[in-house]
This record gives structure tokens, C-alpha cells and sequence, in this order.
């Protein structure tokens, strides 16, 4: 599998496949708001279209980065997005990094979002599609931020070689600025649990694809089987 890994402004024609990351936050909530039971995610370009589609349809949640504002539900953290049953809703998801960098490959013919939370349904998913290349979407700080580059390289590594320890690449992840600016307080609209929650490996089974459907780009739950459940069919 031939793959790269580039930052948003990089991207200058959509790749047949798209892998965009971001781990803290984007798409560590986007995750536990399907394992909350949410049934779509409307990724948004700004705060003001996300503002415009909670008011067009009220009963969708509307998240963001940063603090609480006037018109949004909920803030983008996946420690206080656990606790909310999301059952059947869609929600509406703006952030700095994670949303655009899905929005700049809405072309793509394939395009998953994914953290370290889905890494393995990401590769196992990349693995059934016999994807010949791959494009990694590094969104943090204009494409350096080591815990999303460390997310992309295990994933593309797992692709390949499924007994691939993650601790080298957890560890990065860990010490990388955006941890640390969530621990220590740097970054509005965080709880404490947030870190860890983005560095639970595997957490859920699932990945997660994300499409245009009526001009919107719309996140979905992809459900992977396991190597085993494959087996059985």
C-alpha cells in the first residue's frame, strides 16, 4: 500500500482514499457520540453554518471547539460527551482541525475520519478495501501535530503488519503539545479525562466514513467485522 501524509494545505487534488485524524478532539468525540447512540454526524465549514442547520432543524446537538457559546449544545470533548444519551439524534460537529481537514477531501471516493479510538476497525476497513494507496490526513497544527502523524503512521503500519505494538506510538501521541495544552488547562472546554479518553486504543469497534449527501458531509458508523466474524460468513 503506497501512502503519504500531508497536512490540510497540502492537499491539492482529492486522493482516491482519504484517512483524516485527529485525534484530540475531533474525531475521539465523533466516536463516542456514535458509541452514545448519535446516528449521524453533519461535519460543518464554520460556526455559522452549524448555527444555521441547529436552527433549521432545533432538535439536532451542536458542538464546537472552545468554550460554551449562545446556539451550541455542547463543547468538543469526549469526557463530557460520554454521559450524553445522543439516541437517534444527529449532531452537528465544528472544530478547528478535524472538520476542515474532512471538508478538504469531500471528493475522495473514500474518506475515514479516525484516533487512535478506531485505529484498528480503520486499518481492518483500509485492509478489506485493498486500497493501493492511501492519503493520511495530519490535521493538527498545519500538519505536524505528532499525535495525529503518530495515529496515521500506526494505522498505515497496522494496514500491512497487524501485530504492531502501539506503545511507541502512544507515547508520542502523550507527549505531544496537544495533550499538553489540553492537561494543562491551555485549551477552553475540557475535562480532565479528555487526554486519556483519546489515547484509548481500540475503544470501539467501529470505523467511521464520512460522505457527501445533499451537499452536507455526513458521518456515519462503519461497522468492520473482526478477522474471526469474517471467517464465519
Amino acid at each position: 500500500m503506497d501512502t503519504r501524509f500531508v497536512g490540510i494545505a497540502e492537499l491539492v487534488e482529492a486522493p482516491s482514499v482519504a484517512v483524516v485524524v485527529d485525534v484530540m478532539r475531533a474525531f475521539t468525540v465523533a466516536a463516542w457520540a456514535f458509541a452514545q447512540g448519535a446516528e449521524k454526524i453533519v461535519l460543518a465549514e464554520s460556526l455559522d453554518d452549524a448555527l444555521a442547520l441547529k436552527a433549521r432543524h432545533p432538535h439536532w446537538v451542536a458542538l464546537k471547539d472552545g468554550p460554551p457559546a449562545p446556539g451550541f449544545d455542547m463543547v468538543n470533548s469526549p469526557g463530557l460527551l460520554r454521559s450524553v444519551d445522543l439516541g437517534g439524534r444527529t449532531v452537528v460537529q465544528k472544530t478547528t482541525a478535524g472538520t476542515v481537514g474532512a471538508l478538504a477531501v469531500k471528493e475522495a471516493s473514500l474518506v475515514l475520519c479516525a484516533g487512535f479510538v478506531v485505529a484498528e476497525a480503520t486499518a481492518r476497513l483500509l485492509r478489506t478495501r485493498k486500497s493501493d494507496s492511501v492519503t493520511f490526513v495530519v490535521t493538527g497544527e498545519d500538519g505536524q501535530a505528532d499525535e495525529d502523524l503518530a495515529c496515521a503512521q500506526y494505522v498505515a503500519r497496522r494496514v500491512t503488519e497487524a501485530e504492531t505494538d502501539a506503545a511507541e506510538f502512544l507515547r508520542r501521541a502523550a507527549e505531544s503539545r496537544a495533550a499538553a495544552e489540553l492537561a494543562e488547562g491551555v485549551r477552553q472546554g475540557v475535562h480532565p479525562d479528555d487526554v486519556a479518553l483519546c489515547l484509548e486504543l481500540d475503544r470501539f469497534p467501529f470505523a467511521m466514513v464520512a460522505a457527501l449527501e445533499d451537499s452536507l458531509m455526513v458521518l456515519r458508523l462503519c461497522a468492520v467485522p473482526s478477522p474471526a466474524e469474517a471467517g464465519q460468513g
